[in-house]
Protein backbone atom coordinates (compact mmCIF):
# COMPACT_ATOMS: atom_id res chain seq x y z
CA UNK A 1 0.00 0.00 0.00
CA UNK A 2 1.04 3.84 -0.76
CA UNK A 3 1.74 5.88 2.09
CA UNK A 4 -1.10 8.02 0.85
CA UNK A 5 -3.43 5.65 1.57
CA UNK A 6 -2.56 3.87 4.97
CA UNK A 7 -5.32 4.70 7.76
CA UNK A 8 -4.78 6.94 11.01
CA UNK A 9 -3.15 5.77 13.88
CA UNK A 10 -5.26 7.88 16.18
CA UNK A 11 -8.42 6.23 17.60
CA UNK A 12 -11.71 6.80 15.44
CA UNK A 13 -13.78 8.43 18.29
CA UNK A 14 -12.08 11.39 18.18
CA UNK A 15 -12.44 14.31 16.37
CA UNK A 16 -10.08 16.27 14.11
CA UNK A 17 -10.04 19.46 16.20
CA UNK A 18 -10.50 17.46 19.33
CA UNK A 19 -7.26 16.01 18.72
CA UNK A 20 -5.82 19.06 17.87
CA UNK A 21 -7.20 20.97 21.06
CA UNK A 22 -5.23 18.14 23.23
CA UNK A 23 -2.03 18.46 20.86
CA UNK A 24 -1.97 22.36 21.78
CA UNK A 25 -1.63 23.37 18.07
CA UNK A 26 -3.73 25.95 18.58
CA UNK A 27 -6.00 24.75 15.54
CA UNK A 28 -9.34 25.21 17.56
CA UNK A 29 -8.91 28.99 18.01
CA UNK A 30 -8.79 29.21 13.90
CA UNK A 31 -12.02 28.03 12.99
CA UNK A 32 -13.53 30.43 15.76
CA UNK A 33 -11.93 33.10 14.03
CA UNK A 34 -12.39 32.24 10.35
CA UNK A 35 -16.18 31.98 11.32
CA UNK A 36 -16.01 35.54 12.91
CA UNK A 37 -14.42 36.99 10.21
CA UNK A 38 -16.87 35.40 7.72
CA UNK A 39 -19.97 36.80 10.24
CA UNK A 40 -17.84 40.13 10.16
CA UNK A 41 -17.65 40.10 6.64
CA UNK A 42 -21.44 39.33 5.80
CA UNK A 43 -22.32 42.19 8.35
CA UNK A 44 -20.37 44.56 6.55
CA UNK A 45 -21.80 43.43 3.05
CA UNK A 46 -25.72 43.63 4.65
CA UNK A 47 -24.57 47.16 5.63
CA UNK A 48 -23.79 48.13 2.28
CA UNK A 49 -26.89 46.60 0.55
CA UNK A 50 -28.41 48.54 3.14
CA UNK A 51 -26.94 51.68 2.34
CA UNK A 52 -27.57 51.07 -0.98
CA UNK A 53 -31.20 49.97 -0.83
CA UNK A 54 -31.65 53.42 1.47
CA UNK A 55 -30.08 55.39 -1.57
CA UNK A 56 -32.25 54.19 -4.14
CA UNK A 57 -35.61 54.40 -1.82
CA UNK A 58 -34.02 57.65 -1.02
CA UNK A 59 -34.33 58.63 -4.65
CA UNK A 60 -37.49 57.21 -5.66
CA UNK A 61 -39.04 59.16 -2.76
CA UNK A 62 -37.48 62.39 -4.40
CA UNK A 63 -38.68 61.11 -7.89
CA UNK A 64 -41.96 60.48 -6.57
CA UNK A 65 -42.37 63.85 -4.55
CA UNK A 66 -41.45 65.67 -8.03
CA UNK A 67 -43.79 63.56 -9.98
CA UNK A 68 -46.65 64.43 -7.51
CA UNK A 69 -46.10 68.29 -7.47
CA UNK A 70 -45.82 68.22 -11.19
CA UNK A 71 -49.40 66.45 -11.74
CA UNK A 72 -50.45 68.55 -8.95
CA UNK A 73 -49.82 71.97 -11.19
CA UNK A 74 -50.31 69.78 -14.70
CA UNK A 75 -54.10 69.33 -12.90
CA UNK A 76 -54.25 73.36 -11.88
CA UNK A 77 -53.65 74.55 -15.24
CA UNK A 78 -56.03 71.88 -16.83
CA UNK A 79 -58.76 73.40 -14.11
CA UNK A 80 -58.02 76.71 -14.46
CA UNK A 81 -58.18 76.63 -18.49
CA UNK A 82 -61.23 74.55 -18.16
CA UNK A 83 -63.00 76.98 -16.02
CA UNK A 84 -62.29 79.60 -18.77
CA UNK A 85 -63.39 77.50 -21.20
CA UNK A 86 -66.44 76.51 -19.40
CA UNK A 87 -66.73 80.58 -18.50
CA UNK A 88 -66.52 81.31 -22.22
CA UNK A 89 -69.32 79.14 -23.27
CA UNK A 90 -71.09 80.30 -20.91
CA UNK A 91 -70.79 84.01 -21.84
CA UNK A 92 -71.68 82.58 -25.40
CA UNK A 93 -74.81 81.10 -24.53
CA UNK A 94 -75.75 83.78 -22.37
CA UNK A 95 -75.37 86.18 -25.65
CA UNK A 96 -77.57 83.64 -27.65
CA UNK A 97 -79.75 83.53 -25.13
CA UNK A 98 -80.39 87.36 -25.12
CA UNK A 99 -80.02 87.43 -28.71
CA UNK A 100 -82.80 84.86 -29.26
CA UNK A 101 -85.29 86.95 -26.85
CA UNK A 102 -84.66 89.94 -27.99
CA UNK A 103 -85.64 88.37 -31.63
CA UNK A 104 -88.20 86.88 -30.08
CA UNK A 105 -89.90 89.76 -28.95
CA UNK A 106 -88.40 91.75 -31.86
CA UNK A 107 -90.58 89.96 -34.07
CA UNK A 108 -93.80 89.69 -31.39
CA UNK A 109 -94.00 93.71 -31.51
CA UNK A 110 -93.60 93.51 -35.42
CA UNK A 111 -96.60 91.23 -35.79
CA UNK A 112 -98.83 93.02 -32.57
CA UNK A 113 -97.97 96.52 -35.28
CA UNK A 114 -99.08 94.04 -38.46
CA UNK A 115 -102.04 92.96 -36.66
CA UNK A 116 -102.83 96.36 -35.66
CA UNK A 117 -101.99 97.86 -39.17
CA UNK A 118 -104.39 95.24 -40.98
CA UNK A 119 -107.27 96.13 -38.81
CA UNK A 120 -106.70 100.06 -39.70
CA UNK A 121 -106.71 98.73 -43.25
CA UNK A 122 -109.82 96.70 -43.02
CA UNK A 123 -111.90 99.55 -41.66
CA UNK A 124 -110.62 101.63 -43.67
CA UNK A 125 -111.71 99.45 -46.69
CA UNK A 126 -115.05 98.55 -44.56
CA UNK A 127 -113.66 94.82 -44.84
CA UNK A 128 -115.15 92.55 -42.50
CA UNK A 129 -112.90 91.77 -39.71
CA UNK A 130 -111.08 88.26 -39.86
CA UNK A 131 -111.32 85.76 -37.05
CA UNK A 132 -109.00 84.99 -34.33
CA UNK A 133 -107.71 81.46 -34.68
Amino acid sequence: MSPAFRRSTAPPEKGILQRAAEAGSGLSEEPESLVLELLRNIRADVARVDGKIDTVVNAAKAELRSEIQSLRADVAADFVTFRKEVGEQIAGLRRSVVGYHSAVLGHGVLIGELEARVRRIERHLSLPEMEAR
